[in-house]
């Protein structure tokens, strides 16, 4: 049986795949394994059906046999320990990507999720344009960070991992912003992980949700 994901009928992002179940979507396309889509609209989200399987009324969720998972982190974690092919066999080199997938979620994205909340909702704001430029000051600080350890590798840690599956994640949230151009390996580092096959077909999955959508 295929574990089964849900994500949005009408994804915010407009088919960009930014939603967080692109992260789920591009791990299981990374090793091989089919799955099914369950898909929500904005109040089905919030209805007691789907609260059952994330109690916050968020996607994504992920379903094998009788477990039930949430969090975009915890479930392609989940993937990578079951299937091979995101997490290397030695033991230090595979604590080392959990690392950096843990880097991901809770050092680099909170400030990137939080410029978009100011650009957002708090334009109109008095201490916007303060503000705003505090928030890219920060995310600039864990950029450069970064870019430094990375240099010139092609990978965060030798070879691709969820580490890095999570990482190119979450700086192609940046857009627009410009601020990811500031580094140029950043830059390189991004485009070299759309640049997999398994992204692309994830990519195109969740594309063709939106489409569908848009011409409903």
């Amino acid at each position: 049986m295929n574990p089964t994901i849900t994500a949005f009928e009408r994804s915010p992002d407009r088919g960009r795949g930014l939603a967080r179940d692109m992260r789920v979507r591009w791990a299981l396309e990374e090793v091989g394994q089919p799955y099914d889509v369950r898909l929500l609209s904005f109040d089905e989200m919030k209805g007691p059906p789907h609260r059952a399987r994330h109690p916050f009324g968020q996607i994504p969720t992920y379903e094998e046999g009788d477990l039930v998972l949430f969090e975009s982190g915890a479930i392609v974690f989940r993937i990578a320990e079951r299937h091979a092919g995101l997490l290397p066999d030695d033991a230090n080199a595979r604590a080392r990507a959990v690392t950096w997938m843990f880097a991901a979620l809770n050092t680099v994205e909170p400030p990137i999720v939080d410029l978009a909340i100011v650009t957002l909702l708090e334009r109109d704001k008095t201490w916007y344009e303060q503000r705003l430029a505090m928030v890219k000051d920060r995310i600039r600080g864990r950029l450069g960070e970064l870019s430094k350890y990375l240099g010139d590798a092609d990978w965060l840690d030798g070879a691709f991992s969820a580490g890095d599956l999570l990482m190119v994640s979450v700086l192609l949230r940046l857009g627009a912003s410009g601020l990811l151009d500031e580094y140029p390996n950043l830059s390189a580092y991004v485009v070299r992980g759309e640049a997999r096959p398994a992204y692309k077909r994830a990519f195109a999955a969740q594309l063709a949700v939106f489409t569908a959508a848009a011409g409903s």
